[in-house]
């Protein structure tokens, strides 16, 4: 699949719904699962396709993030036949430019994909978590002959005003498109993965790029414009779980999902060979379970200390739980310490923070809190 099909990764958001978890760094590179970033997950994603040639679009916070990247070793991309770009806002003639929206990310770097020359082109945002490969998407795409393909995925009638929102006949084409509507017509979402014939795409950006009153999104422009032009545009529906991670509560749930079973769990640990999920070896000491701790229903990573009661946890590498403290129903993140007293729960306990002895948090179970180096937010 070396040229046959390219992937651009959009991972340049702000994230500001995830508050002092993405203050400093990018949505893409905030922790998850104990041992993941949420970046994790599309890379995976790419390698286990068999795409060798992945582009990563960075913007907001992004010094984490490229660093993390890198060269795509830690997804096996980096190789003599695979190449990995950390692909961020160029300064040119006419200056410094930020990517003004999902499609003038990709505009932006048409010289990158005319390098690369792939057949198809495969656009992917950089904060989902979901495991698969897209090689069914691309073999509808080749078969019905598209100019485009959106992986789609039904949601409830309650979240279907936060996504693209598609309406399909018996055939998967797609009739009909609401961006973010107020009153959808339809649950079935968008799920932000397209696959375009590059010749298709690279026009398509081109036109927009003229159109002074676009905000040059895909959402917003690319997909009504190419609709209103009669181009044939198909879904292709995801059978699994897939969990857009846009809020504090969302992340949260996201998290508590890895301890479910059976069909609405992520599926972390049955999942093998084309959907196994890579991320960074920290080489941290083996985890450590102190003879007075009571564990129930956790996911504790590598490196964690736990001498206290924890309770359907998902607790990350490097984090302290002292003797006496308590957590229930939290995300602990890298590095946390929880002192000996302190009581947590339906929290998520960002990275580096401390909860000091006798503390408490969200023992009144109102919504889901967040602590960041002592300071607490919902």
């Amino acid at each position: 699949m070396s040229t046959k099909l390219a992937a651009m990764i959009l991972a340049g958001g702000k994230g500001t719904r995830l508050q002092a978890l993405t203050r400093k760094v990018a949505k893409p590179a905030v922790s998850y699962g104990g041992k993941y970033r949420i970046i994790d997950f599309p890379l995976s994603n790419c390698a286990n396709t068999g795409i060798t040639c992945v582009g990563v679009l960075t913007q907001y916070e992004s010094s984490e993030l490229n660093t993390y990247v890198g060269n795509g070793e830690k997804w096996g991309l980096n190789g003599v036949r695979s190449l990995t770009s950390v692909l961020t806002p160029k300064q040119t003639e006419e200056g410094s430019n930020w990517y003004l929206g999902t499609a003038d990310a990709i505009y932006q770097n048409i010289d990158w994909l005319d390098r690369v020359d792939p057949e198809y082109v495969l656009i992917l945002s950089g904060d989902h978590i979901y495991s698969c490969t897209y090689r069914e998407m691309l073999k509808k795409t080749i078969e019905a002959d598209a100019d485009c393909t959106i992986a789609v995925y039904p949601v409830s009638w309650e979240e279907a005003p936060r996504f693209g929102i598609l309406v399909t006949d018996k055939e998967g084409n797609i009739v009909d498109f609401q961006e973010k509507p107020k009153k959808p017509i339809s649950n079935l979402a968008s799920m932000g993965i397209y696959i375009f014939p590059y010749k298709i795409l690279r026009a398509a950006l081109i036109a927009d790029a003229k159109d002074e009153k676009s905000e040059h999104d895909f959402g917003k422009n690319i997909i009504p414009k190419m609709m209103a032009d009669k181009k044939k545009l198909v879904a292709y529906t995801y059978h699994g779980y897939w969990k857009d991670v846009g809020t504090i509560a969302s992340l949260h749930q996201a998290n508590m999902d890895l301890l479910l079973s059976g069909d609405g769990a992520t599926n972390l640990y049955t999942v093998q060979g084309d959907n196994r999920i890579y991320s960074e070896d920290t080489h941290s000491a083996p985890s450590y379970i102190g003879e007075k701790a009571h564990v129930v229903d956790c996911l504790i990573n590598q490196g964690a200390n736990v001498l206290g009661y924890v309770d359907h946890c998902v607790i990350s590498g490097e984090t302290v739980i002292e003797e006496g403290a308590v957590c229930k129903n939290a995300v602990i993140m890298n590095g946390a310490i929880i002192r000996k007293g302190a009581k947590v729960e339906d929290s998520i306990i960002g990275p580096d923070t401390l909860i000091d002895t006798g503390e408490s948090v969200n023992l009144e179970h109102d919504g889901i809190s967040l602590v960041v180096n002592g300071k607490a937010g919902k």
